[in-house]
């Protein structure tokens, strides 16, 4: 039920949130007119970027003079190791400043026995699936109380004429906040892709909120007769009232609706909290011409029942203000939502109209799996490869029109998560692409943002298919 299109676009609204906030991988840059003890320090923090990966088991000299190492499996299963091993930063530190690990071989052995002799590597041992958090606070850990005491280590650094008391402590400082700033980046990735299943999640609540809605306008008439009964001086038509509205047939059947009770039982979801609400929709709907026909008529039947309430949806429910400000209050996805959930239950309605003696189903959250995890996958090869996919956008632009660093923000992701798509997904076709994501930075971006999109996407594309990289 969740098509994608609303897929697509909650992609781009979290990778935009995630590529503008997240904290970055941050490897510091050498010096370029520091005292001798910002100089050193940076020389020991050069050195234990590439220690630390030795110490993983993640080798930067394949010669063979580099000495094998015993690496505990669980070590080498740490994730900090290879982070920095794979991080480009790091790659170009080591190939332009020529860092070699071959003064510390003597050392590389020693030093890994006593971190897998040490009680936090111990303990570390004890956890069966780490998480990254428990990664980067072992290194940490190892970083301050094994590596930096170390007597051999130390002894080493010390042999550099440049040794500064203070520039090694500062060095030891410096790893740990690229540790720690490692942390926190995958820590934004990580919520980014919860983040993303909760916006789709919310917008499926939002598709069964508005069957409730239906109902609890229905109960609130219904109290609302009851209540004019009981009045002082009640009068005939207060005593005796049309009930037509109230003993809706299609609100009934609602009300039975098994997939609808199901999804309640899990998610506990009302209105209750808004009778201001409530009060306002019912009263635009007894006040419009809509309610005034449909109560008017001699009889009416049940597929004449579902076509009331799909008109008053699409006219009165969907377009109220008052709707739109309660669900702002609500759920920060939700007004984004609204317009894409309404049409789902439209054509819910109209599939209940259509079959008056069948068990109708509301729409799963899901048409399949593929589909559920389209959002994911997407949002993952995105950010795993966005500087690639930049650099394909970068190679279109006219520098003479266009400053690259100046280009929307929403623009680059709106491309970004296209490109993906093209690439990844041989399936779909590319207008298909194409026009989806021109049709989202038109409404997420500037004024102009969709004719720009779609003319480097159109150039990417052409260029991607010579490649060989597109093959649809």
């Amino acid at each position: 039920m969740i098509n994608r299109i609303l897929i697509r676009t909650k992609v781009v609204q979290m990778l935009y949130s995630y590529l503008l906030t997240r904290s970055e991988f941050r490897i510091d840059s050498a010096p370029e007119n520091g005292s001798k003890d910002r100089r050193y320090a940076y020389a020991v923090y050069s050195d234990l970027l590439i220690l630390i990966q030795e110490l993983s088991g993640c080798r930067i000299a394949r010669n063979t003079k580099q000495p094998r190492v015993d690496v505990d499996p669980k070590l080498a299963r740490n994730r900090v190791g290879k982070a920095l091993a794979d991080n480009d930063t790091v790659k170009q530190m080591i190939l332009r400043d020529a860092i070699s690990i071959s003064k510390f071989n003597s050392l590389l052995q020693p030093l890994l026995d006593r971190i897998t002799d040490s009680v936090a590597f111990r303990d570390y041992k004890k956890i069966k699936a780490p998480t990254l958090a428990d990664d980067v606070r072992f290194w940490l850990t190892i970083l301050s109380t094994v590596i930096a005491k170390d007597d051999a280590f130390k002894a080493l650094m010390h042999e550099d004429v440049e040794f500064t008391t203070v520039g090694f402590n500062a060095g030891i400082r410096e790893m740990a906040d690229t540790l720690t700033s490692y942390q926190d980046s995958r820590l934004a990735y990580i919520n980014a892709g919860k983040e993303l299943k909760a916006s789709l999640d919310k917008a499926y609540e939002l598709y069964n909120s508005l069957f409730v809605l239906m109902i609890e306008l229905t109960n609130e008439q219904y109290t609302r007769l009851e209540n004019a009964k009981t009045k002082h001086l009640a009068t005939p038509e207060e005593l005796n009232p049309n009930m037509r509205f109230a003993e809706n047939m299609f609100i009934e059947r609602l009300r039975e609706n098994e997939s609808l009770q199901a999804y309640l039982s899990a998610n506990p979801v009302s209105w209750e909290s808004n009778p201001a609400l409530i009060r306002s929709l019912l009263d635009s709907i007894i006040s419009s011409q809509l309610y005034a026909d449909y109560m008017a008529q001699p009889t009416t039947d049940y597929a004449t029942d579902c076509e009331f309430w799909r008109s008053v949806v699409k006219n009165i429910i969907l377009p109220s203000d008052d709707l739109a400000e309660a669900l702002e209050s609500m759920s920060i996805y939700w007004n984004d939502d609204l317009q894409i959930m309404g049409t789902f239950v439209l054509k819910t309605i109209k599939q209940f109209a259509s079959s008056p003696e069948k068990q109708i189903n509301l729409l799963p959250e899901y048409k399949d799996d593929e589909d559920e995890n389209f959002g994911p996958d997407l949002f993952r090869l995105a950010v795993e490869n966005r500087e690639t996919y930049r650099e394909y956008i970068d190679r279109f632009i006219n520098a003479s029109q266009w400053d690259p660093e100046r280009l929307a923000f929403m623009d680059i992701v709106v491309m970004t998560a296209a490109i993906a798509e093209f690439i990844n997904y041989p399936a779909i076709p590319v207008p298909v692409t194409m026009n989806e994501y021109v049709e989202i930075a038109n409404c997420y971006s500037t004024n102009k943002s969709g004719q720009f999109v779609n003319g480097i996407l159109f150039s990417v594309v052409n260029y991607l298919k010579t490649e060989g990289l597109i093959m649809k």
